[in-house]
């Protein structure tokens, strides 16, 4: 494939083009186009949280870590990136810095136990 085919097409296509390559696995691919719609428009969320997950998923986490970082300065309770930082630093062995992130993303989506202080109630 030829970079004309990353870039072709309304962004909405791209976009179309890029959960199509990431659904069938083909994050690398997926992570082209996706990098082409982030440089676009770096205000969306979205196009960048996929990114992320593309980045994680073809083991290249210190891309994901960044976009993760990005999203979340933008969002900070964004609970599904703040989840994907946790693991992603926990897969790269943080996980010390990984658990601060992991507590947030529980409690963000109620699983998370005052009284004991854990995760998971």
């Amino acid at each position: 494939m030829n970079e004309t085919y990353f870039e072709y097409g309304t962004a909405a296509d791209r976009w179309d083009r890029a959960q199509m390559f990431f659904e069938t696995k083909e994050y690398m691919t997926a992570a082209r186009i996706l990098e082409g719609l982030v440089a676009e428009a770096p205000e969306q969320v979205s196009p960048r949280l996929l990114l992320a997950r593309a980045y994680y998923h073809s083991a290249r986490l210190g891309r994901a870590e960044t976009e993760l970082r990005t999203v979340l300065e933008r969002d900070p309770v964004e609970p599904y990136a703040r989840l994907m930082l946790g693991r992603t630093l926990e897969r790269q062995g943080r996980d010390a810095e990984a658990a601060g992130h992991l507590r947030m993303a529980a409690a963000f989506s109620g699983d998370f136990d005052a009284e004991a202080g854990r995760v998971g109630g």
